[in-house]
C-alpha cells in the first residue's frame, strides 16, 4: 500500500493542498481562490467560511482522480499565513470575518501601548515590535467591538485563533481548538523564553487567557480527521508550522546562519538563529 501525507497551505489569497509520497514527490496538486474583503481603507478581512470552502476545493482537486485509497493517506501538516485573526463560538461558528495580517485598524492603540512605554516590555517578551500587523491588539479590536464578546471570551465562549488554529478545529470536526509555538510567536502573547502565552501580555492587551488556543508541537499528532468530505475519519493531523517558517525548514535553513527571503504577498526575510534566541539590534 502507498502511503502519502496531505499537506495544506492556506494561504492569504487562496488554498493549497498537496499529496506527497515517501519520496517527497508532489503526486497531485489543487488550488482555489477566495475573496478579499476591503470595508475601510487600510482594513483587510477574510470570510473564515470562505477560507474553509476553499481549502475543500483545493482538496477535491488533489483528489479528483480518485486516488489515493481511503487508508494511504497517513498523515495531514498544515502551514497557514500566519497573524491573521479569528474568533468564534462555542459552536465553532465564525463572530466576525478574520482580521487580515495586512490590516491596519490598530495602528492607533499601536501608538499608544508605545507612548504609555510597554514597547520594551513586548519585544524582550516576545521578539516583536508593537505594530498592528500582529494578532494581540485585533484580538482586542474585536473585544472591544463586538458586544458581548469579552464576557463570552472570559467564559471560554467564544475562542479566538489563527489559521491554523481554525483549520484543525474544522478538520477535526470541532474536535480541537490548538496552535504551535511558530503561530502563537506572532499573536504579541506568546513569552520565547516560557515557550507559553504569557498572563502579564493577556493583561497587558485585554485577551482573556481562556480564549486562546491550547499549545502544541509543530510535529507531532494533534487531533484527527472527523467528518470532512473526501477523508476518512481518523487521519492523524501530525504537522503545524506558519508559512513563513515553514519555508525556512523547506529551503532547508537548518543552521544558525541560514537565511530565506519568500517574494508573495508580502516580503519575508527569516534567518534560523539556532538553540538560542537573538534579539534584533535593528
Amino acid at each position: 500500500m502507498a502511503r502519502y501525507v496531505l499537506a495544506i497551505d492556506q494561504g492569504t489569497t487562496g488554498s493549497t493542498v498537496l499529496l506527497v509520497d515517501e519520496q517527497l514527490q508532489v503526486r497531485a496538486r489543487g488550488y482555489a481562490e477566495f475573496p478579499q474583503i476591503y470595508p475601510e481603507p487600510g482594513w483587510v478581512e477574510h470570510d473564515p467560511e470562505e477560507i474553509w470552502k476553499s481549502v475543500l476545493k483545493a482538496l477535491v482537486g488533489t483528489l479528483a482522480d480518485g486516488k489515493p485509497g481511503p487508508d494511504e493517506i497517513v498523515a495531514i501538516g498544515i502551514t497557514n499565513q500566519r497573524e491573521t485573526t479569528l474568533c468564534i463560538d462555542d459552536r465553532g461558528r465564525p463572530l466576525h470575518n478574520a482580521i487580515v495580517w495586512q490590516d491596519r485598524r490598530t495602528a492607533d492603540a499601536c501608538a499608544r501601548l508605545r507612548a504609555a512605554g510597554h514597547e520594551p516590555l513586548v519585544r524582550a517578551r516576545t521578539g516583536l515590535v508593537l505594530d498592528p500587523y500582529f494578532s494581540g491588539t485585533k484580538m482586542a479590536w474585536l473585544l472591544d467591538k463586538l458586544p458581548g464578546l469579552r464576557e463570552k471570551a472570559t467564559a471560554g465562549a467564544a475562542r479566538f485563533g489563527t489559521v491554523d488554529t481554525f483549520l484543525i478545529h474544522r478538520l477535526s470536526g470541532g474536535q480541537a481548538w490548538v496552535t504551535d509555538g511558530s503561530n502563537a510567536s506572532r499573536t504579541l502573547l506568546f513569552d520565547l523564553h516560557q515557550r507559553d502565552f504569557s498572563d502579564e501580555l493577556c493583561g497587558l492587551f485585554g485577551v482573556p487567557r481562556a480564549a486562546l488556543p491550547r499549545l502544541v508541537p509543530s510535529q507531532g499528532p494533534c487531533a484527527e480527521t472527523r467528518g470532512v468530505p473526501g477523508l476518512r475519519d481518523g487521519i492523524p493531523i501530525a504537522g503545524i508550522a506558519g508559512d513563513q517558517q515553514s519555508a525556512l525548514f523547506g529551503q532547508l535553513c537548518h543552521a544558525p546562519g541560514e537565511a530565506k527571503c519568500t517574494y508573495g504577498t508580502g516580503a519575508f526575510l527569516l534567518m534560523q538563529t539556532g538553540e538560542r534566541i537573538v534579539p534584533s539590534s535593528r
